[in-house]
């Protein structure tokens, strides 16, 4: 029973940390991570292979639009980071290699 509940808490512990990964991007020797700033983002990573407005989103009380973009970096190691910004903060970071 002991071993069990060790095992289960040692993959969520793992799991989670794999979550938090996705979190992140290195940069160099820089991290960026969700919630950042795009000036941040190009200060520690550069400018972007391409930047590509997707469209516009409303804030929750629906009295702001914030654009929507994404910005590719890469390929780097065959790998291409996309990151998705929601007015200006960073939102989302996905890896997808190249073919």
């Amino acid at each position: 029973m002991m071993r069990r509940r060790l095992l289960t808490g040692l993959t969520l512990a793992l799991a989670a940390s794999h979550a938090c990964a996705a979190d992140t991007l290195r940069c160099g020797s820089q991290l960026v991570s969700v919630g950042d700033r795009s000036g941040e983002v190009v200060h520690k990573c550069g400018e972007p292979v391409s930047r590509d407005v997707l469209g516009y989103k409303r804030s929750a009380d629906r009295r702001e639009e914030f654009q929507v973009e994404e910005w590719t970096y890469g390929p780097n190691g065959g790998m291409y980071q996309y990151l998705r910004f929601e007015g200006n903060r960073l939102m989302q970071i996905t890896s997808k290699r190249g073919n």
